[in-house]
């Protein structure tokens, strides 16, 4: 999409915002109509909500619709329970290579990870390296487009939008929920 695009999509309905807490800390979901249109982690409500006004500028926001309780929940069953599956539809908004590298996160399972050549590879597109972190970096659904299990070549971790410390603490936490027999730790 190009960003006249995403200007016009953005002010077609209003952007919902839910906000929960959950063990990583604040977490933010903005749905238009049926659909999530962002999951954001912070530590702080207020910086999300900040985040979420600069996100969607162009759109009505409407604050603390209790019909988002449920995609909340989700959410953060997904962050505190590494294995929950969220099956929520999904607002995503990307190039067509950007869709795809995001299915193809969506397919990473639990407690593993790949670099970002081995995803490049994965998608058909061994030299599409950078661009493939590129789309990791503009993913706006975070735990839902697990872009946290993507790594270096040299097995650092890298950036993650939402703080190095939390993609740290969500790749533990994956590994000890399978080396727990799938169960929450």
């Amino acid at each position: 999409m190009n960003a006249s695009q995403v200007r016009s999509r953005d002010s077609q309905g209003d952007i919902r915002l839910g906000m929960g807490q959950s063990t990583l800390g604040a977490v933010l979901v903005a749905m238009r109509g049926d659909r999530i249109a962002a999951v954001m982690l912070d530590d702080d409500a207020d910086s999300l909500r900040r985040a979420a006004h600069e996100r969607f500028p162009a759109a009505p926001i409407v604050e603390g619709d209790s019909t988002m309780d449920g995609a909340i929940a989700t959410v953060t069953a997904c962050i505190d329970a590494p294995g929950t599956q969220a099956d929520l539809p999904l607002e995503l908004n990307g190039t067509a290579f950007q869709q795809q590298v995001w299915q193809a996160l969506r397919a990473i399972p639990c407690g593993t990870t790949l670099t970002y050549a081995e995803l490049a590879a994965r998608i058909g597109r061994p030299g599409a390296v950078r661009a493939v972190a590129s789309a990791c970096a503009a993913n706006e659904m975070a735990i839902i487009i697990p872009c946290h299990r993507v790594i270096r070549s040299d097995g650092s971790l890298s950036g993650y939008r939402w703080g190095p410390a939390r993609k740290a603490q969500l790749l533990a936490r994956e590994r000890a929920w399978v080396a727990h027999g799938g169960t929450p730790v």
